[in-house]
């Protein structure tokens, strides 16, 4: 890691950290109102998979497709944050819902999900960070 405040890290790098999250945030915009929802993803292969059911997430999916994700971890000395942006889109057909449901994405809550949504991503950017004292203040 770089002794850097702040480092840019590679697509690979962000993809290995995303590829290991489980939590995210998914950001959406419906009529230049945005909307933010936390999330259980699986990410591999250029695609970010979730699951959920009908509701404003859907509806906001159906009007704008472009999305952006967030996913991040901390430490009292080091911490990270990825974002990926792209276009998502519902499964339909049985052999996606097949190949999806053998993921192992999992739901936080057992409630009903009925949908898997599925992002292809075409843009990702990772930032690695080290906390300090900038001289002025501490940081806790």
């Amino acid at each position: 890691m770089s002794a850097q405040p702040v480092e840019n890290l590679s697509p690979e790098q962000a993809w290995e950290l995303l590829g290991g999250s489980v939590i995210a945030r998914l950001a959406v915009s419906v009529d230049n109102y945005p909307d933010i929802f936390p999330l259980n993803i699986y990410a591999a292969d250029g695609k970010i998979l979730f699951w959920t059911a009908e509701g404003t997430k859907l509806s906001e999916l159906a009007v704008n497709s472009r999305v952006a994700v967030e996913t991040d971890a901390f430490t009292s000395r080091i911490g990270w944050s990825v974002v990926a942006k792209g276009h998502a889109r519902i499964l339909t057909t049985s052999a996606e819902i097949e190949a999806a449901s053998k993921t192992p994405l999992d739901p936080w809550i057992p409630l009903p999900r009925t949908t898997y949504v599925e992002i292809d991503v075409d843009e990702i950017t990772g930032r690695r960070f080290v906390f300090g004292d900038d001289g002025d203040r501490e940081i806790r």
